[in-house]
């Protein structure tokens, strides 16, 4: 995984710079995902791993998967891609972009998983406390895990805050202990 990152984070960054000077963060970021969920089906994987498929046939064939939106840097981008065989690393490409596009907008995405639905009032608290622990704007995730048995746990990055019960009563048998 940590290899698949390693190579991704080139494409990521040029990509991201060419979206920047296009002043099309949105418009790439929605091709890169659409892509990244285009090949994470088994059939999809298929195609992109015969040897069969020519690489022109393939690179039209995402092209074609887009629906007409591409633009011809995208198209591009795809072409760069099949023939260097790395088709297969849109998702960590996709994550990458996602993490420098939020940076450039002084933004972080943020995931917190809960034992139970969050209110709207719990989920602004949650928001604002984070906004001012690191000082950006913050786009809140919110999901529902019932591993947890309470207790929520958020994910900002890399950064984990676990304020979930398990962790906690693991924490007091450790101190038991």
């Amino acid at each position: 995984m940590s290899e698949a990152i390693t190579i991704a984070r080139p494409y990521a960054q040029a990509v991201f710079e060419e979206a920047q000077e296009l002043s099309d963060l949105k418009g790439w970021s929605e091709v890169l995902q659409s892509l990244a969920e285009a090949v994470s089906y088994p059939e999809i994987r298929t195609v992109i791993s015969s040897p069969r498929v020519e690489k022109t046939q393939l690179a039209g064939l995402l092209g074609d998967m887009l629906g007409g939106r591409a633009k011809p840097q995208q198209l591009n981008f795809i072409r760069v891609l099949v023939e260097n065989q790395r088709l297969l690393l849109l998702p960590e490409i996709s994550a990458i972009f996602e993490t420098l596009k939020s940076e450039s907008e002084k933004a972080v995405n943020v995931v917190v998983d809960s034992a139970f639905e969050l209110s709207a009032a719990q989920q602004e608290k949650i928001a604002s406390m984070l906004k001012k622990r690191m000082g950006r704007e913050i786009k809140l995730v919110c999901q529902v895990n019932k591993e947890l048995l309470g207790g929520v746990v958020i994910r900002a990055g890399d950064k984990v805050i676990d304020g979930s019960a398990r962790t906690r009563l693991g924490e007091m048998a450790n101190a038991l202990a």
